[in-house]
Parts: structure tokens; sequence; C-alpha cells
């Protein structure tokens, strides 16, 4: 029922810095968690940074505490993933999910994803 409309992907030299935004829309929406994830080639989808609605509650991944921000802006029902000092090995697909259960999951409802490259 939660549709995701993922952007702000692209590529960028290892230390630079990018935002995605993920907009929600639908009739019904009941979600309580916003989060991002991502998947390189050849790996599983991980978790990055996820936030509550209600509060604003956010968690991250280690690998990219002190580097990415999870914000939302409820008047647009959009969140965001302010990412800097980039790595190469931030390089993969992120996508944006929707979720009732707790921060960490379980997300049940994605966006396209967008790709996000990181050259050294």
């Amino acid at each position: 029922q939660v549709l995701l409309e993922e952007s702000g992907g692209g590529l960028v030299q290892a230390g630079g810095s990018l935002r995605l935004s993920c907009a929600a829309s639908g009739r019904t929406f009941s979600s309580y968690f916003m989060g991002w994830f991502r998947q390189a080639p050849g790996k599983e989808r991980e978790f990055v940074a996820a936030i509550a609605w209600g509060g604003g509650t956010t968690k991250y991944a280690d690998s990219v505490k002190g580097r990415f921000t999870i914000s939302r802006d409820n008047a647009k029902i959009t969140v965001y993933l302010q990412m800097n000092s980039l790595k190469p090995e931030d390089t993969a697909v992120y996508y944006c999910g929707t979720g009732r259960v707790a921060l960490s999951g379980p997300y049940d409802s994605w966006g396209q994803g967008t790709q996000v490259t990181v050259s050294s």
C-alpha cells in the first residue's frame, strides 16, 4: 500500500557526499519506521540506518556511524540519508523501506533503489 520513490544516487569520489531522498505516498500510511538498506554486488542486503516517525529515534549500522545521518520531513512524508566521507566500500544500491515493528526491521515495503558509486 505504501509507495516509495527514491532519488539522489550518483557517482562521487572518496570523501565526497550525497544526499538520498525517499518520498512515501499511499492512501493508507501506517508504517512506524522508515529505513535505508544497501546491497552491493554479490552481497546480501544490509541495514544502514532507520528512523521512527514518532519521536525521531534513530539507529545506525556501525559501519556508517559518524558519517551518515538519517532524517525525515513529516510535512513531505520523506526520509533522507545524508552521506558524508564516502568510502569505496559504500558503493551499493541503496533502498528505502518501511516497517511497523522496530527500527531494525522487518521492513516489508521497498523502493526501486538508487545506485551509489564511490570511486577512489
